[in-house]
């Protein structure tokens, strides 16, 4: 073969070469990929949240044993600040102040909002922090004229960190198996939840499976915090196999999520397993 001819053989694979390349970086730069997570930056700010439902309503009531190993749950999860569900304060049942004790066995600044009047005390959500509490408010959340049931309520604190100030929200919506009171409190919740003017962590014991419409409707709003939109199981706490607590934020761009999961090994303690994640508020 000629010395003109190799080279022409040449040259023209080189141009197949060069485009093959080119098509190979088109098609993967024009593939459309999932979108990555950014990475938290150093200026994020993290706040370690919690929601425990700790069944107050229990046979023989929150003993002092009980109350150290709730506790005792909570220590061994280090939150900055917990949503409590079921809570008592100085009724016959648990004739104590269940939220200050709490406060005490933790070492965290506390809040009752009491939903209702029970046993001659008062019977409803709590919230523990370890940022001192700014401000602290209560939300009644009511029921149907059509279904009776239990008031309900929200707990809300302001808490500063790095100075930026968020809400952090805690709840327990109606129990029936009739949803209708479930899709009242989440409207009403949606409602007053736009009325907020700061990043919101919102947590609870909300009785209601991920795509039930109790959960669509607050969706509307609050994102949850699932990792990959798997919300783990959180009751029974001695076999779970179903998720009706959660732990959610808003608005959508204000928080990162970096870990969120059920802790199975409280199982003992309550029949709610505790959720735990941490939110890194976002520098803006």
């Amino acid at each position: 073969m000629s010395s003109q001819k190799l080279f022409m053989i040449k040259n023209i694979l080189l141009k197949f070469c060069i485009i093959g390349l080119c098509f190979a970086s088109c098609s993967s730069s024009g593939k459309k990929e999932d979108p990555t997570p950014e990475p938290p930056t150093q200026t994020d700010i993290p706040f370690k949240v919690m929601t425990y439902n700790i069944w107050a309503v229990r046979t023989g009531g929150l003993t002092e044993h009980v109350l150290q190993d709730i506790a005792a749950v909570i220590k061994r999860a280090d939150p900055d600040l917990v949503a409590l569900q079921e809570v008592d304060s100085l009724t016959r049942r648990n004739p104590i102040d269940i939220t200050k004790k709490l406060a005490e066995l933790t070492g965290m600044h506390y809040f009752f909002a009491k939903a209702m009047d029970y046993q001659g005390g008062g019977y409803g959500e709590a919230i523990l922090s370890k940022l001192p509490i700014k401000d602290a408010k209560r939300i009644p959340l009511g029921t149907t004229t059509e279904l009776p049931g239990e008031p309900r309520a929200m707990a809300q604190v302001t808490v500063e960190k790095n100075n930026k100030e968020i809400y952090f929200i805690g709840t327990h919506l109606d129990h029936l198996a009739n949803e209708a009171n479930r899709i009242k409190q989440a409207t009403d919740i949606v409602a007053y939840l736009k009325t907020l003017d700061k990043p919101i962590i919102f947590g609870g014991d909300l009785n209601a499976l991920p795509n039930s419409q109790t959960m669509n409707i607050l969706k509307n709003h609050l994102i949850p915090g699932c990792i990959n939109n798997i919300c783990a199981f959180t009751f029974p706490a001695d076999n779970p196999n179903r998720t009706i607590d959660y732990l959610m934020y808003a608005p959508l761009n204000s928080f990162s999520v970096s870990s969120y999961q059920a802790y199975t090994w409280a199982s003992t303690t309550s029949d709610h397993l505790p959720v735990l994640a941490t939110f890194r508020l976002k520098s803006m």
